[in-house]
């Protein structure tokens, strides 16, 4: 028996990366899953997006593992994008019993003087009001039903301040109080609202020439470069935290394991945040 059999979990951003690791790891856990992905450029993101083919070879992988999924392209910025989203997971899977707010990019690096307002509302858009949004369309069915968890993808940069992401992390810090607000609002009908905080995460949105620049200060810095500064970070030998380490976090959220937790932020992040 797994732990979220005859669960239906609701995914955003799933075409790689922590999203990818979410769909798997609850589809192992015995959930069918939706998931979308805009799988297309965003024009101030300064690395690749994953394509709609990454979102296909995502739905194949859990359809392998048994499980009925829902794959969708959407934009989290358009409210009828996740309108659509929900109402088909509930039409064609039944429900929706889990909800993973996982979308989000990363840019800048710069001054926050020297950001411009498009790479500000973008970034906005789809790490804060894409959060709200895929809520504003998941939690009436929940709270009708009277169960259900949601998880918001945070950071560390929900509690820290990083010189040239200001935008990123006032989307971050942002999440976590609409995550706080969430749960007061939701708990009374049963419904439980948490957020993760993963450190630095070994996949893509790290995993490139313009992130290695923005974490080290140094133009044409490499992954060589990048590995010392990570593991001086953290208390844990190493310092990347994987995607399925975020994962398995997200299915203890989820699940009835985590039956009496609401309003957290829990780390994820190889003691970074509180490395004095």
């Amino acid at each position: 028996m797994g732990k979220l059999d005859g669960q239906v979990a609701l995914i955003t951003g799933a075409a790689r990366g922590q999203g990818r690791a979410h769909a798997l790891t609850l589809a192992r856990a015995g959930a069918d899953v939706a998931i979308c992905d805009i799988a297309d450029p965003v024009g101030t993101v300064p690395y690749e997006l994953p394509t709609s083919a990454d979102l296909e070879a995502v739905k194949r992988d859990v359809e392998a593992l048994g499980r009925r999924c829902l794959a969708m392209t959407a934009d989290v910025t358009r409210s009828a994008d996740l309108e659509a989203l929900a109402a088909r997971t509930i039409a064609e899977l039944g429900r929706i019993d889990a909800c993973v707010a996982n979308a989000g990019i990363l840019s800048g690096g710069v001054p926050s003087w020297d950001l411009t307002e498009e790479q500000w509302d973008t970034l906005m858009a789809i790490n804060l009001k894409g959060v709200w949004l895929t809520c504003k369309h998941v939690l009436p069915h929940m709270v009708e039903r009277g169960s259900g968890s949601v998880v918001l993808t945070s950071s560390v940069s929900g509690v820290l301040g990083t010189p040239g992401i200001s935008h990123y992390i006032a989307a971050k810090h942002g999440v976590l109080g609409l995550m706080k607000s969430l749960a007061n609002e939701a708990g009374r009908f049963g419904v439980r609202v948490n957020a993760v905080m993963p450190g630095a995460v070994d996949n893509a949105m790290l995993n490139n020439p313009f992130s290695y620049s923005t974490f080290t200060g140094g133009a044409g810095a490499t992954r060589a470069d990048v590995d010392p500064a990570v593991e001086q970070m953290a208390l844990l030998p190493g310092g990347w935290v994987t995607n399925e380490d975020v994962a398995e976090a997200v299915l203890w959220l989820v699940s009835d394991a985590s039956r009496h937790v609401t309003g957290v932020a829990l780390p994820i992040d190889a003691g970074l945040i509180v490395k004095v």
